[in-house]
């Protein structure tokens, strides 16, 4: 039985975005959708001790109808920006020390133009340190159909898949009737329940980037998330 997941992709996401990726046999970036300002796409949240602190990468966004794929970065600045402010909020964190040097090449070095690619660089790296296996792919190597059930599900028939995975968002408009006709099976992604770990900065927060877990738990983050259990 194949599973897949078909998600957007997201800057440094948090830990559920790579518990879907590790629950399934293939995982396809759904770039080719539109760009939403104020989304996950271009930013995430740290952990700081004044609490929660955005970090936003910086993109152009030329026409409403913009697919993710199409975005670009527009100053290169950020990449300083943000890796001073992660280091700086992180130096105490307990495993800092031991990531410190993959993350300052990530950022010091992320040259790309899109925000696609971007976010690939550091979803992949971050599988790495997970020890994440799953195969990525994105939705351009697809021919897509019309319709937003349809167009997953035509994903999924091309992947061979038998179930689709996916997040619960799209309860609101996933026409699950069409999936049974097509022979494939909706698993839901359940997000609720992560234990809580050793934060560096308090109050405990669960909704911020991987990179909070992996600095405070090191080679103990799969313990605090679900697929690895």
């Amino acid at each position: 039985m194949k599973k897949i997941a078909i998600l957007q992709s997201n800057y440094i996401p948090w830990k559920g975005y790579f518990d879907m990726i590790n629950m399934v046999d293939e995982f396809i970036l759904y770039d080719e959708v539109q760009y939403t300002k104020n989304d996950w796409r271009n930013r995430n949240k740290i952990q700081t001790k004044q609490g929660v602190q955005w970090l936003t990468i910086p993109v152009r966004q030329k026409e409403l109808a913009q697919s993710i794929k199409d975005t670009k970065v527009t100053d290169n600045k950020w990449r300083k920006k943000h890796w001073s402010t992660v280091s700086q909020n992180y130096a105490k964190a307990p495993y800092f020390k031991d990531y410190k040097d993959v993350f300052e090449a990530l950022y010091l070095n992320c040259d790309e133009e899109y925000l696609s690619q971007v976010n690939y660089r550091f979803i992949m790296a971050i599988n790495e340190i997970l020890s994440i296996t799953t195969n990525i792919r994105w939705s351009n190597e697809f021919h897509l159909i019309e319709g937003q059930t349809e167009k997953l599900l035509g994903i999924c028939k091309n992947c061979n898949a038998d179930i689709y995975l996916s997040g619960p968002a799209a309860k609101d408009y996933f026409d699950e009737e069409l999936a049974k006709k097509e022979n494939i099976k909706v698993e839901w992604m359940d997000y609720s329940a992560y234990p809580e770990y050793n934060q560096v900065h308090s109050p405990f927060e669960h909704g911020v980037t991987v990179l909070d877990l992996i600095f405070n738990e090191g080679l103990d983050a799969a313990k605090f998330m679900k697929s690895f259990v």
